[in-house]
């Protein structure tokens, strides 16, 4: 397994990612199937990152293993900041221990009850017995989430794709928009750090922000222990990326990547994203609980 590089020294990929999803949330891929994807697209790093939920790790680092890829566990979070809806990357070379164990206990329940007025609401525009028809698409009895309507208004004939489904009914300000009530991104950041792990920013440039606010938000994140943000998430555009660099390099903030990979077919692939820019933030792997990820053996990396 080759060794990643201390420094981002030129613009190019790197053969990591650290935020994907799996059926343990709302991904479609099973575990499993996530990690033999990853290894057959070249990645050598990565990290599966449910919402909520530590559900699929153990099934993950057991494929990992198999498959000669390094495994971080992880999850992505829900929180709220002036408002908004942040979402908060946990990667934990612990695993799930310490306060996280409670924070997803109250993470799940929160999406329990936000499912429940979103099902609410689309049956007052037409998708009947929604609940028991997102919980179908979804397979299984984790905690629905926004795909798993989008697949039911699809599977009812109410929209033609999933993406229409997020443009007529689920997506920023429509019917089945239900702002939960998450905790504060300081309380989520407390959680991840005082269990052992590294809280991120995740997709900094999605949430129509202007750079001054963007940079509020990371001083807020950084104080509460906050200590890295997701440079590259996906596909962006490359003049955001360098200038979002400037502001992690001035704030002296870890560079994470990661792809937000939920299914085929999307935009995104595991590995696949743009360009890592040459900036003087260091890759989040070098952050001291993250440093033995440099030369991690296959399978679930352990606490440094």
């Amino acid at each position: 397994m080759p060794q990643l590089p201390y420094t981002f020294d030129a613009d190019q990929r790197y053969p990591v990612d650290l935020h994907m999803h799996s059926t343990a949330s709302d991904g479609a891929l099973t575990p499993t199937e996530l990690v033999t994807l990853c290894a057959e697209r070249g990645l050598t790093h990565m990290s599966l990152t449910d919402h909520d939920t530590m559900d699929g790790i153990d099934e993950a680092a057991r494929a990992a293993e198999q498959a000669g890829l390094c495994l971080v566990a992880g999850c992505e979070l829900s929180t709220r900041w002036q408002g908004i809806n942040i979402h908060v990357v946990a990667l934990m070379p612990g695993g799930l221990q310490g306060a996280m164990v409670e924070g997803l206990i109250q993470q799940r329940d929160a999406r329990i009850q936000r499912a429940e007025v979103i099902a609410e609401r689309l049956e007052k525009v037409g998708l009947s017995n929604a609940l028991e028809k997102a919980r179908v698409q979804a397979g299984s009895d984790r905690p629905l989430g926004r795909p798993d309507f989008a697949r039911a208004l699809v599977a009812e004939g109410l929209v033609p794709d999933w993406s229409s489904a997020f443009k007529r009914y689920l997506g920023s300000g429509k019917k089945g928009d239900v702002k939960a009530h998450w905790p504060e991104i300081s309380q989520v950041v407390a959680w991840v750090v005082a269990s052992g792990g590294v809280a991120v920013i995740a997709h900094p440039l999605r949430y129509g922000l202007t750079r001054r606010k963007r940079g509020l938000l990371m001083d807020t994140f950084q104080a509460a222990g906050g200590q890295a943000v997701e440079l590259v998430s996906g596909q962006q555009n490359s003049d955001s990326t360098r200038d979002l660099a400037r502001q992690l390099a001035e704030r002296e903030l870890y560079a994470s990547l990661g792809s937000d990979f939920h299914f085929p077919g999307s935009h995104a692939a595991p590995g696949s994203m743009s360009l890592v820019p040459r900036t003087a933030a260091s890759p989040i792997w070098q952050h001291p609980r993250l440093q033995h990820l440099r030369d991690a053996q296959p399978g679930l990396l352990a606490s440094a």
